[in-house]
């Protein structure tokens, strides 16, 4: 998106969030950035994730097609969470790998992508 301003939703929900999910609008898709919040125990975790994602849901932000990138930590329960929400509306969900700078597709619909392929 050379040249255009990058559109960004936020959900924090202010200091007090559990759980941070940043959207940016990318060609082809979403970049999904998340990270934890204030110190808490995955039930809880688990459950603003799971609202902040509806909320995301009721405003349009996560419509689908394309790929979603997520990118940031979550912990196991988090990420399946993630994973529930992202598959059923886009046809990849890939994670960032750090190790290999590049994003890994885990889940595919639709033969655009392949579980395991990598995309930048």
């Amino acid at each position: 998106m050379a040249g255009t301003a990058r559109e960004v939703l936020s959900l924090k929900g202010g200091s007090m969030s559990l759980y941070n999910v940043d959207i940016e609008k990318q060609e082809g898709g979403l970049l999904i950035r998340v990270s934890f919040g204030s110190p808490a125990q995955n039930d809880q975790i688990v459950l603003e994730t799971a609202t902040r994602l509806e909320e995301l849901e009721a405003a349009g932000e996560l419509s689908g097609g394309g790929v979603a990138r997520v990118n940031g930590p979550a912990s196991l329960p988090v990420a399946m969470v993630l994973a529930h929400h992202l598959a059923h509306r886009f046809t990849g969900v890939a994670c960032f790998d750090p190790k290999m700078g590049k994003y890994v597709v885990a889940i595919a619909h639709g033969g655009q992508y392949a579980v395991g392929d990598l995309i930048d």
